[in-house]
């Protein structure tokens, strides 16, 4: 029993650091799976980059430097939080033309910038957000029932 239970002890600890898909952990079937691909659809080629992956030192400044290797940039933008002021480690660049901004994808993804690797695409028009519930029991806009029996 105890010689079953030295070579078991291994075998389950390779679950934790293998890359293969268990389906033990694969909880999206394939139709939930294909709906949220459907929600968030490959972004058409724009001028408009989504960078990801900065570092909370980036600066616009350097976001832009680094930006204009590949071609002529209009804007570049760190998005900060809007309390601390700090980076939220993603950012957007547009440039001039389409071209560029190909450039700029092929030549900024995957590569390093203030030590951190980025990656750049295409940026995705937002949603637009759903209008606020019109709600007329409380001028407080709490959807609680009341206290007590009814």
């Amino acid at each position: 029993m105890a010689s079953l239970r030295s070579v078991a002890a291994p075998r389950s600890l390779r679950r934790f650091f293998s890359t293969t898909n268990f389906p033990a952990f694969n909880t999206l079937p394939n139709a939930a799976a294909s709906e949220a691909a459907q929600q968030h659809p490959k972004a058409e080629p724009s001028t408009n980059l989504h960078i990801t992956g900065l570092s909370k030192r980036t600066t616009t400044e350097k976001l832009r430097e680094k930006a204009s290797e590949f071609g002529e940039v209009i804007n570049a933008r760190v998005v900060t939080d809007r309390v601390t002021g700090y980076s939220r480690c993603f950012g957007f660049v547009k440039y001039a033309t389409l071209e560029d901004a190909a450039k700029g994808i092929t030549g900024m993804d995957g590569q390093f910038l203030d030590g951190w690797v980025i990656f750049a695409e295409y940026a995705r028009p937002r949603l637009p957000r759903p209008p606020p519930p019109q709600n007329t029991s409380s001028p407080y806009g709490n959807t609680f029932p009341p206290y007590g029996r009814q």
